[in-house]
């Protein structure tokens, strides 16, 4: 009798291997929202310098660099950031709105200098390189600022002298001289508003505070304080890392003999919104008695 063979019993089935799980998704959704953040969102850059010509801490706004559009941050948002301060005065430092834009972003700007003044801040404007059209700065006149091109005003503040100085300048030659026009009183703190930085220039006429935009903070900067990815007025990249023999004036403060001369980013995204690490601000300097 032929024996039976024992049918082998079947191997296990592997059990299938689970498919991973895709975070492209999640990291679109990331990377949106960082970008967002970074060039939709408003915030107030705080800081504090001293002076011995004023005897009482005073708080100034500086507004720039807007470039004015349809969608991106609100006129409500920006005054909203300015009242939360309670400023002494308001700066507009240019390019409120870009060159060739219509009206109806030209009255964004002149909308928002209406809200200011109606609160009851005094208002100090410079134009720029792009919103020097004279219907504009009408316009603004109308609504109680003060446009400022080479001329001056002083203002009592809290006690304090503030001599306000403004120019309109998109382009220096070399024999620039800030002395021709203005001069500076030692019985106030005197401010010079200038939409070009000109660091040279503006430390050899010595204003307490010089306070410039145009820069945007060079737009992409580094994180831990390394500076911009690119500098577009020495047209470098990465100038900390690569080229640290060059000056680079884009954001913050700069001191010279008897003064500073602040850059704030502004609040705009033009050409393009690519701000990192270099959120559109309204920047308020507090200038407190030296003691």
């Amino acid at each position: 009798m032929a024996e039976k063979k024992k049918k082998e019993a079947p191997a296990p089935k592997k059990p299938a291997a689970k498919k991973k799980k895709s975070h492209f998704w999640l990291w679109v959704l990331l990377i949106g929202v960082i970008w967002w953040f970074s060039n939709f969102t408003l915030k107030t850059a705080d800081h504090a310098i001293t002076s011995s010509k004023v005897s009482s801490d005073i708080k100034l706004a500086v507004i720039s660099d807007l470039h004015a559009t349809k969608h991106g941050i609100s006129n409500k948002t920006i005054f909203e950031a300015v009242d939360r301060e309670h400023p002494d005065v308001v700066f507009f430092l240019g390019d409120m709105y870009t060159r060739k834009s219509g009206w109806e972003l030209i009255q964004k700007p002149i909308d928002l200098a209406d809200m200011i003044v109606s609160a009851g801040y005094p208002l100090y404007c410079v134009t720029g390189e792009h919103d020097y059209d004279d219907r504009y700065v009408s316009e603004l006149e109308k609504k109680g600022a003060k446009v400022l091109s080479y001329e001056e005003d002083t203002i009592e503040i809290k006690g304090s002298s503030l001599h306000i100085m403004g120019i309109d300048n998109v382009y220096y030659s070399d024999t620039f001289d800030l002395n021709n026009a203005f001069s500076l009183r030692e019985d106030s703190y005197n401010i010079l508003l200038a939409h070009i930085p000109n660091y040279e220039k503006f430390a050899a006429f010595g204003a307490d505070l010089t306070l410039c935009g145009d820069t945007h903070g060079e737009m992409a900067r580094l994180p831990f304080g390394l500076g911009p990815v690119y500098c577009s007025e020495q047209k470098v990249w990465l100038p900390k890392f690569l080229h640290k023999e060059l000056d680079i004036y884009d954001k913050g403060f700069f001191y010279y003999d008897g003064g500073r001369m602040f850059i704030t980013s502004g609040i705009g995204v033009y050409p393009a919104p690519v701000r990192l690490n270099n959120r559109p601000e309204v920047a308020v300097i507090e200038v407190k008695p030296k003691g």
